[in-house]
């Protein structure tokens, strides 16, 4: 499982004393924790889940080194980088953009969407498809250029 793998390069992180891995890895593994706890019941992750959990990581810290580069913090912004390209390593490799425009097309042309009307299904049923491997504003735009 993912996060086995995870657990185990943390481990191989601290006998390595990299500080900056340690950290970061730390950071994912409670934030696969607490979300196997929130809720109304304890779960367990499935290697989805863990994906789901890395995504939103990469984002945060995506949307952190860009607040902190706005206000000047040059420093911490690279260090917001510098764990995001290490979370990146756990995630399976994102789309290309001519595989995305494949993709939307081969599921547009399939489930017969062809107007605007039909975003919100096509959406549904392209994310199905791509399933995580491609941003969500990649897509939406994507499936609105070939809608409209």
């Amino acid at each position: 499982m993912l996060i086995d793998r995870i657990r185990a390069d943390l481990t191989q992180a601290t006998k390595d004393r990299d500080s900056d891995r340690q950290r970061t890895l730390r950071s994912v593994i409670a934030a696969v924790q607490e979300e196997q706890v929130s809720g109304s019941e304890a779960t367990v992750l499935d290697d989805e889940g863990v994906t789901r959990v890395l995504r939103a990581q990469v984002k945060r810290r995506a949307d952190a080194a860009e607040a902190f580069e706005a206000g000047g913090a040059a420093a911490r912004a690279d260090a917001e980088r510098s764990e995001l390209a290490i979370i990146e390593t756990y995630l399976p490799a994102s789309l290309d953009d001519d595989e995305l425009d494949r993709i939307v097309g081969d599921v547009l042309d399939r489930e017969g969407f062809a107007a605007m009307s039909d975003m919100g299904p096509a959406m549904k049923a392209v994310n199905a498809e791509v399933a995580g491997r491609a941003d969500g504003r990649r897509v939406a735009d994507r499936v609105r250029s070939r809608l409209s």
